[in-house]
Parts: C-alpha cells; sequence; structure tokens
C-alpha cells in the first residue's frame, strides 16, 4: 500500500514528525520533490533533528529511504547529512538514490544568491540553496542526472556546452567569475564516489515492491501554497508540492496511492514571502512564535523566524482539496493552550465581498482575513492519548475547524514527540 504525506499549507505544518510516527509500521518511505531548501524537525529517542533531503524514516533500522527522481539531489549535503546522524549514534540508514534524480551543481547555489541579490528589494525570498536555477535547467533539459555521472564522455562534452551558456550570464548579466568545465569535471568526479553506494533504478525497485504488498510512504516538502501551479505564484517553490506528484517523483503509477493524509497547523505558519491573509504581527506574532513547535518557529533549514498567523479555514480548505485529501493530522494542537480567545480565519473579504474560496494570487494580495472567536481551554494537554480527554473547548475547537475545512481529522498531535498522537474517529470518515 502506497500512503503520502503532504502540507496543507505553506510548508513546516509538521510532516516529519507524522512521517516519522506513521513510518514504524511502513517499510520504505520515498522522498518526491524538493531539495535541501526546507527541512523536517524529528524529535525522538535519539534527539532532536532537523533533515533537509533524507526522508524522515531514517530512524527505524527496517526502513529502506530513498531519494526519488523529482527531487533537487544535492549530493555534497546528503552524504553530510548522513554523517551528521551516525556521528550521533544514528545506525546508518539503508538509502537508495535514483539513477534519473538530478544534481544541483554548485553553480545552481550561485546563480541562485546572483539572482536574490539582483532583484534587491523584489526577491523571492529564496533559500538560495539553487532551488530555482536547477529545475530552470532541468526543464531546459540541461540538467544532469545521476546516470550521467558514470559516463565520463557525456560529462566532458555536456559540461563545456552548458559552462558556455552559463559564463555569458555570468560575465554580462550578473558581473561574476565564470566557470571553469575542468574544475567542474573535477567536482563530479567527487559526486560520483559519493553517490555510487547508494545508485538504484528506484521505479523498478518500487514496483516489486509493491507487487511484494510492502507499505510505502511517500514524502512532500513544504504545502499546496508553494505549488508552482496551484499555489500563491510566483512565491512558490520550482517543484509540484501535490501527492499526485508523488507518483511521478517516486516512479510508481498514480492509482497505487490509498490514502493522503494532509498535515495542518493549529495556526498558521509560513517562511518566505507571499500572500499570508491570516498573519499576525507584533507581540501577538512574538508570543505565538516563541511557544510555538519545539523550541520555536523559526525554520528547520535557513533558522530565519517563521510569519505567524491564526488558522486560516479558506486557504486549508483549499489546501486538502487540492491534494485529495483522505486524512488530516493536526499538528501543535498543544501551543495554543495559553490564549484565552483562539481567532480563526473563516472568510477572506475582496472587495466588498465575503468569500470561502482560494483566490487567484492578485485578487489574494487583496484580500482581509474574516475572523471568529472561539473559547480556548487554557490548560496543558501535552499527555492525553484519548479524544475524548481533552478539554471541551479544546474538543470544539478541532470539530470546529474539521466542519469548515470538510475534511476528516483523524489524528491529532499535542507535543512534538512520536508518542505525542491521538487517533480520532471522524464522522467525515467514510
Amino acid at each position: 500500500m502506497v500512503k503520502a504525506v503532504v502540507g496543507a499549507n505553506w510548508g513546516d505544518e509538521g510532516k516529519g514528525k507524522i512521517t516519522d510516527m506513521l513510518a514504524e509500521k511502513a517499510d520504505i518511505v520515498v522522498r518526491f520533490q524538493g531539495g535541501a531548501n526546507a527541512g523536517h524537525t524529528i524529535v525522538n529517542n535519539y534527539g532532536k533533528f532537523a533533515l533537509h533531503t533524507l526522508p524522515s524514516g531514517v530512524f527505524y533500522g527496517h526502513i529502506t529511504s530513498i531519494i526519488g527522481n523529482g527531487v533537487a539531489l544535492n549530493i555534497p549535503l546528503l552524504v553530510e547529512e548522513i554523517k551528521s546522524l551516525t556521528d550521533r549514534d544514528v545506525p546508518k540508514p539503508k538509502i537508495l538514490v535514483s539513477d534519473r534524480c538530478q544534481i544541483v551543481m554548485p553553480y545552481h547555489i550561485l546563480f541562485d544568491q546572483y539572482e536574490e541579490e539582483r532583484l534587491g528589494g523584489k526577491s523571492f525570498g529564496s533559500t538560495k540553496s539553487g532551488i530555482a536555477p536547477f529545475y530552470s535547467d532541468k526543464y531546459a533539459k540541461i540538467g544532469f542526472q545521476v546516470s550521467e555521472l558514470f559516463d565520463e564522455d557525456v560529462l566532458k562534452e555536456k559540461l563545456a556546452r552548458v559552462c558556455e551558456t552559463k559564463n555569458v550570464t555570468l560575465e554580462h548579466l550578473y558581473h561574476k567569475p565564470i566557470l571553469d568545465p575542468k574544475e567542474l569535471l573535477a567536482t563530479m568526479r567527487q559526486y560520483r564516489e559519493m553517490i555510487e553506494p547508494y545508485v538504484c533504478d528506484v521505479s523498478s525497485y518500487l514496483d516489486q515492491a509493491i507487487k511484494d504488498g510492502k507499505t510505502v510512504l511517500l514524502e512532500g516538502q513544504l504545502g499546496t501554497l508553494k505549488d508552482p501551479d496551484h499555489g500563491i505564484y510566483p512565491m512558490v517553490t520550482s517543484s509540484s508540492t501535490l501527492a499526485a506528484y508523488g507518483a511521478i517523483g517516486a516512479g510508481i503509477p498514480p492509482y497505487e496511492i490509498k490514502q493522503i493524509i494532509t498535515v495542518c497547523k493549529a495556526y498558521s505558519s509560513a517562511v518566505g514571502a507571499g500572500a499570508f491573509v491570516s498573519e499576525i504581527f507584533g507581540d501577538e506574532a512574538d508570543e505565538l512564535r516563541r511557544r510555538g513547535g519545539d523550541g520555536g518557529e523559526f525554520g528547520a533549514t535557513t533558522g530565519r523566524p517563521r510569519r505567524m498567523g491564526w488558522f486560516d479555514c479558506v486557504a486549508s480548505k483549499y489546501g486538502c482539496r487540492l491534494q485529495g485529501t483522505t486524512d488530516v493530522a493536526f499538528t501543535v494542537l498543544d501551543v495554543l493552550g495559553y490564549l484565552d480567545e483562539i481567532p480563526v480565519c473563516v472568510g477572506y473579504e475582496v472587495d466588498g465581498q465575503v468569500t470561502t474560496d482560494f483566490p487567484v494570487s492578485c485578487k489574494l494580495e487583496k484580500a482581509k482575513p474574516v475572523l471568529k472567536k472561539l473559547p480556548g481551554w487554557k490548560c496543558e494537554i501535552r499527555g492525553i492519548k484519548k479524544y475524548e480527554e481533552l478539554p471541551e473547548n479544546c474538543r470544539h475547537y478541532v470539530e470546529f475547524i474539521e466542519e469548515q475545512i470538510g475534511h476528516p481529522i483523524t489524528m491529532v498531535s499535542n507535543g512534538p514527540g512520536r508518542d505525542d498522537i491521538i487517533y480520532r474517529e471522524s464522522p467525515l470518515k467514510k
């Protein structure tokens, strides 16, 4: 059986914890898109970890962790990340990397930095990890697949050709040092040595695993609102963040995905630029940021303070619909226990009209939140294992949001740990 774990919103919803938790009963976890530009935070018996490329199943000895063909693969960072686990006494995970995966080149990171610098105040809020230049090259058909590392003649010819075009831009647009194909060839030889032990025909491997009845988890990065087609374009990422893309990014048929667990935070947060209708500021935001997550709301990759907001029913309903949600995992509910009242965004006012449909970006920029206040529960809920034992106002909050988004909340996370989870029977679950 194949299950996907994806985000409903801007990313940072707590997908890492949910994947880590579900991996206990899985066999394989696959990262299917994105790169090292965002992270998943995991808290378990080994400690607290921020993963960037590795799937969130790497802490289990029985799991095979796969980097799918849809991932932007930064080879040195992957090797460094594996070492960062073993240095902290985590057993070395079993890792496979698709031979069709494409490589983040050193110049992708430079181009990302140079372009943000050139744009100045109109920049996209990039993490400068090379992701947009990487995907640009992939679709311009001048990217490098892992398999090409093992053909020296192809590498030499292609590097010379690519450097020729890149150097025009470096010299005349960015006024930066040009690339040397010989230096890049030496780098690629190092990459080949680093990645060789992990390379695999992943699509074929997964085909056999599915036939053998294995449980496969597809792990997405970021969330619906960062999807390049359906998100807050252009302030989006450069690969599809939707569960549907999981089939493409892993190399399996779409009909194999039987369960789509979409992760929603009990409030909202975002890293990077773009419309964020329910955003809050000042002391109110600082307090929520300080209390949020495990140790505060700061990007797992960048360390940047996240932008904070109240739960957005409009964005979340849309996000769940686009993902094809079968189950909602509702995270960080415990964080809200300090509030007397909890505002929830239930609609957007755009040009004097209230809507509950998520609009396109040009209208989104004009949207104002329509808020409804719900009573808080004013107590600690960590340690509670049964839904019925949660305070009445806490249950009312969960049920109100479930009704607004129209998708079943079947998991409620009330702490950062692997066991801080409450399973719930939802009336919406068919």
